[in-house]
């Protein structure tokens, strides 16, 4: 039994497939003694590493040993570390070559919603956003009223009727964060998987409809309707008249059906929370490879958590199409450590405790399993958070890498699908666009058996390959895309998930 995975030749780790207790032999290390207890999915150093040495693993630098490792010892925070400086970055190598072709046995076709702007819709939920919190229980109210018992039974082609509601829109300065909420208040009133949107503001806040619309350009129609509390006579009137807009919305929306549209219209947002060890053997490089074969098609991948991204930026840059798109991933870069400076914090504190505990040490270490979920073509655009994705193929948008605020941001910027990786068990899911939960080891798929779609782990245990695995994950994607409820959506997560990025001072 295989005791130890080494990735690359050039690695001075391996990583345990299960805890080693001392003294155990690795044969497949030519009988390598075990010097510590190495935890399940941790590393151990498989030939001297002396202090102040580069420790490497994915065939790149994720640290410094900050004492004499021998082969054999565990090596993880302890005894690796990052200089305030940064690191020497090794080259991006072969394994950064992208697949062009296409594959005649995944599917071609999913079943959407083709809108009246050209977008498709993997689901059709009626969407209720505020302009400021102090809408926000009407909103909610006019959500109650369809979610009684009974409420949608004559609407079997609708999703639900859901209100994101938030804590903002006034006592904001306008500036960064100003602007970052209305490109998230744009993007959802656009959201393909929402067949109609009612807003709801206040009157007095500093985010006045009137103004959000002309900014946005958006008209009052058909798929997009607003209302005032202030102008509508108070709450009763606002929630009385926004039921019957929904109910109208309503009707509408039980007349659309699925119908065939080619793969090519799916944008897939890219998430990974709650990440161990095996995020960047397994999960990640499987949904890669899912997404080379997505983009080949001429469909979207949307990479974000930038300071995800942060150490393993050199893997995206050399893959960049141009230079003004590589210079737009180095501007939010330098972006970012400015911003975390600023706020006296470090990108390279980014690991979680969770993190750690499954393994990882250090931020390059996470980014570098984490860009892996982008697969190996090409990078065609940076984009700012929300921002409309109008690049087909990989590309960036900027966001944190808190997974609510990220994948707001995606959903936002027009991601019709999350594709979500995690190794300890993130507990997650969104409206009005599904979450699609894979799972790094067989372990947490089994034990998480309720949240979890899709165990990415057969890769680890040696059942099939990353390639093998990325195609059945596409063919599972596709189908969630065409209606297949995801376990997120089964347990109705979605509803409390909504979290726009907030920039600036509360005045």
């Amino acid at each position: 039994m295989q005791l130890t995975l080494q990735l690359h030749a050039a690695d001075n780790v391996a990583v345990a497939r299960t805890e080693l207790l001392p003294n155990v032999l690795l044969p497949e290390l030519d009988g390598l003694a075990v010097a510590d207890t190495i935890p399940r999915y941790h590393k151990l150093a498989t030939r001297p590493i002396a202090k102040n040495d580069l420790i490497i693993k994915y065939d790149q630098v994720i640290g410094i040993a900050s004492e004499n490792i021998q082969p054999g010892q565990h090596v993880h925070s302890h005894n690796c570390f990052l200089p305030a400086d940064g690191l020497p970055k090794r080259p991006a190598g072969q394994s950064q070559t992208a697949k062009t072709e296409t594959s005649t046995d995944l599917p071609t076709h999913f079943l959407g919603y083709p809108r009246a702007d050209g977008q498709v819709g993997t689901r059709n939920y009626i969407g209720i956003l505020t302009s400021v919190n102090c809408s926000a229980t009407v909103a909610k109210l006019i959500e109650k009223h369809f979610a009684s018992p009974g409420a949608l039974s004559a609407y079997s082609n609708v999703d639900g009727v859901v209100a994101f509601t938030h804590a903002t829109g006034c006592g904001m300065a306008m500036g960064e964060g100003y602007d970052l909420l209305n490109r998230v208040y744009a993007g959802f009133a656009r959201q393909p998987n929402f067949a109609s949107v009612l807003m709801i503001g206040l009157g007095c806040e500093v985010m006045q409809l009137d103004q959000f619309k002309d900014r946005s350009r958006l008209q009052e129609d058909d798929r997009f309707r607003s209302l005032v509390i202030q102008r509508e006579g108070g709450t009763r009137n606002s929630v009385a008249a926004g039921i019957k807009i929904v109910e109208d919305m309503l009707a509408a929306a039980q007349a659309q059906e699925r119908v065939p549209v080619a793969i090519s219209e799916l944008k897939v947002g890219l998430q990974c929370g709650g990440s161990d060890a095996l995020s960047g053997i397994t999960a990640n490089p499987s949904l890669g490879a899912a997404m080379d074969y997505l983009t080949a098609a001429g469909g979207t991948a949307i990479l974000s958590e930038t300071p995800e991204i942060y150490g393993a930026e050199h893997m995206l840059l050399a893959r960049a199409k141009s230079p003004q798109v590589a210079q737009a991933l180095q501007d939010r870069i330098d972006w970012w450590l400015q911003y975390t400076q600023k706020n006296g914090a470090e990108l390279n504190n980014n690991p979680s405790p969770g993190n750690k505990a499954g393994g990882l040490t250090t931020i390059l270490e996470k980014s570098l399993g984490a860009q892996a979920k982008g697969g190996t073509s090409a990078l065609n655009g940076v984009f700012q958070y929300a921002e409309p994705i109008t690049e087909r193929g990989l590309v960036v948008m900027d966001s944190p890498g808190y997974d609510p605020v990220s994948v707001t941001g995606q959903i936002a910027s027009g991601a019709n699908i999350v594709c979500f990786t995690t190794g300890r068990g993130s507990a997650f899911g969104s409206k009005p666009t599904p979450s699609f939960k894979l799972a790094t080891n067989s372990p947490l798929y089994q034990a998480m058996a309720d949240d979890m779609d899709f165990n990415c782990g057969v890769v680890f245990d040696g059942e099939q390959t990353v390639d093998e695995c990325g195609r059945a994950l596409l063919a599972r994607l596709v189908a969630f895309a065409s209606g297949e409820r995801s376990k997120s959506e089964l347990l109705d997560y979605g509803n409390y998930e909504f979290l726009p990025w907030h920039i600036g001072a509360v005045v």
